[in-house]
């Protein structure tokens, strides 16, 4: 629930504790003033959104008149309360785990915001209140679409990660637990309740974790015993077609935490302009995807999502709610910008360039062994294309494409679509005509399905499928494939030869041809240098089946990581990986996420967090952790603590 605007500003009601945190709250209720800040333009260039103008500040601390007034003071770079260096941090059944009557005034002081963590797929199970046949049915069948995630405030698109603990069943009687999900998470709404929730697991010593859809393939955004920050709901969105800015002047759109792609090419098409996002329908475009880096069908054009931005708000580990531009503080302006999220801070908004209005041309086809298309042939039409990958991205094009086994020596191609920016159809035709030349000469059959759409938002649309999400038998990995690989005949056929054998070994190709140079005039970031050479984007995965046991599922994701991802690694050593789409076990992810920027994103992880207060799996500074997980996987269902 929103908290109520009176005339001097936001009021929450907070109520004055005897001597003994345990003890019952008094009668007496005591005003406690959230600062309301006047939304005129900040150093950011543009004004405060209406939940950034709604503060903590020291002078509403002082007014709280409260025993543990602690639990919610601000931090600074040396806290008193910081963990030792053996540390765990607080987990529920622990002495210091905060009282049910401490986390009953937490949520008063964030107004009705504070949630207690009920599994999605409870209502599956007989010793849950919520156990409801009818929802339960709703959860099951709804269980791998993306939306159902997205719009819970701790569920995560990949449940592997979170520790399989409560999923869908027909049996009721079997067991549902929190597992690794967190334990309760803030529904956010204004500034002020990320200050709250941050200075309190701070000063606690808490496990924080932050989520908007909970899209990450690794489960950054959940921990067992955290307390969660819920960005969903940061929905603000503005656009300034005459920006003037710290160092730029342009169109931009100002978008809270929580928009998602849908929400802002939605604006975009009313509006006349082209933003830089996700393919994906529920990615959040101003959340972790633009944090770690965000490719986009507009990055052969303009680059990376993050290096469209050009100002940040931004919640610190301190709970200081600050501007970050160029300008205000270069060092954390290039950390945030592709270093991962939930690392140096929350985000609340950013401020991103925009560009002008294009027309796509979207295409669909595939073609598969089978008839008078052999084996040979087939692989020969994959590498005629594969050839044809610095010239496609070259002219701005991006192409979301899949080839699988689908049986003993029987293969399948799938151009899902081919999203071809600023081309009409004949301009796509021209560019395709040297393959499919090749595909005709082979006597490959394919009956492209092809349309011009004078927008993006209806290109993208129409061409990229509703994400599948939540399979518990399934692990992927990737690899960013330079553009070197192309200009080494002998590299090319190398890697060709390691896309086949991992392809006809069972483990399918889900790949990307896209280049992502640094946007002309966008000031240097901390995104994986590797994505600056890149031609492809390639993920694939593999699976165990439903009875598998935890001993079999960890030793087939230590052969996956180590075994089939090591052939494509062999073929580019130097490049690296997607974070945000990657293996969860990478050896040596400092390289293959982050490279040669890694040395400098740790110097200022220290800095700006120095007790360690913001931990995701993979993130940088994350080798200084471990988590205790109860199953031996690579999840977060266990207690995280200091290594």
């Amino acid at each position: 629930m929103a908290p109520l605007l009176s005339s001097t500003g936001l009021l929450l009601t907070a109520l004055t504790l005897s001597a003994s945190c345990q003890a019952a709250p008094s009668a007496t209720p005591v005003a406690a003033a959230v600062t309301a800040i006047p939304s005129s333009k900040t150093s950011a260039g543009a004004p405060l959104f209406h939940s950034e103008t709604l503060q903590l500040t020291d002078g509403v601390l002082s007014k709280l008149q409260l025993n543990n007034t602690r639990l919610f003071a601000f931090g600074n770079n040396a806290s008193d309360l910081s963990l030792g260096k053996d540390s765990c941090k607080v987990f529920p059944g622990d002495a210091a785990w905060p009282s049910s009557t401490t986390w009953s005034l937490f949520d008063r002081l964030l107004d009705g915001a504070l949630i207690k963590t009920v599994p999605l797929a409870a209502s599956c199970y007989s010793d849950w209140p919520q156990y409801d046949s009818d929802k339960c049915k709703v959860v099951s069948d709804n269980w791998t679409v993306s939306y159902l995630h997205a719009a819970d405030p701790a569920s995560i698109m990949w449940p592997l990660y979170e520790g399989r603990t409560c999923l869908p069943t027909d049996d009721s009687s079997e067991t549902c637990t929190v597992g690794g999900y967190s334990s309760y998470a803030v529904n956010v709404s204004t500034v002020a309740q990320i200050q709250l929730a941050i200075n309190f697991a701070r000063n606690a010593g808490l496990r924080l974790v932050v989520k908007n859809t909970g899209h990450d393939f690794n489960g950054k955004s959940t921990g067992a015993g955290a307390l969660g920050i819920w960005t969903h709901h940061l929905k603000d969105m503005e656009y300034y077609e005459d920006y003037q800015g710290p160092g730029y002047r342009g169109p931009v759109v100002k978008m809270g935490a929580g928009v998602q792609a849908s929400e802002i090419y939605t604006l975009a098409k009313k509006l006349g302009f082209t933003a830089v996002g996700g393919e994906g329908k529920t990615v959040g475009v101003a959340g972790g995807y633009v944090l770690g880096g965000g490719h986009s069908p507009m990055s052969s054009i303009y680059g990376l999502a993050v290096d469209q931005v050009v100002a940040m708000e931004v919640v610190l580990a301190n709970g200081r709610f600050v501007t970050v531009t160029e300008e205000s503080d270069a060092d954390l302006f290039w950390a945030l910008r592709g270093g991962g999220g939930g690392t140096y801070g929350i985000v609340t908004s950013v401020i991103s360039r925009v560009h002008p209005k294009v027309g796509v041309t979207v295409s669909t086809f595939n073609f598969a062994t089978g008839g008078n298309v052999t084996v040979d042939k087939f692989w020969a039409g994959v590498r005629a294309y594969l050839d044809r990958f610095p010239d496609n991205a070259d002219a701005g094009t991006y192409a979301y494409f899949w080839v699988m086994s689908t049986g003993a020596n029987s293969f399948s191609f799938l151009m899902n679509p081919y999203f071809a920016v600023n081309h009409t159809v004949a301009q796509f035709n021209t560019l395709m005509k040297p393959w499919f030349d090749e595909l005709d000469r082979l006597g490959i059959p394919y009956t492209p399905k092809t349309t011009y759409y004078d927008n993006y938002y209806d290109a993208w649309d129409a061409g990229f499928p509703l994400e599948t999400v939540a399979s518990t038998v399934m692990a992927t990995g990737s690899r960013l494939f330079p553009r070197a690989n192309w200009e080494d005949a002998s590299l090319l056929n190398q890697t060709f030869d390691a896309l086949k054998t991992t392809i006809t070994a069972g483990h399918p190709l889900l790949a990307f041809n896209m280049k992502a140079d640094l946007l002309e005039g966008s000031p240097e970031n901390s995104a994986n240098p590797a994505f600056r050479n890149t031609l492809m984007h390639a993920i694939t995965s593999t699976s165990w089946s439903a009875n598998a046991t935890n001993t079999q599922i960890r030793d087939e994701l230590e052969t996956f990581a180590n075994d089939v991802l090591g052939v494509w690694r062999k073929t580019c050593p130097e490049a690296g990986a997607y974070m945000s789409e990657a293996n969860i076990l990478e050896p040596d992810f400092q390289q293959a996420f982050y490279g040669s920027n890694y040395d400098r994103l740790y110097k200022l992880k220290q800095r700006y967090d120095p007790t360690g207060l913001f931990y995701t799996p993979t993130g940088v500074g994350s080798e200084d952790w471990t988590v205790k997980s109860q199953d031996n996987l690579p999840d977060q269902n266990g207690r995280l603590c200091r290594v």
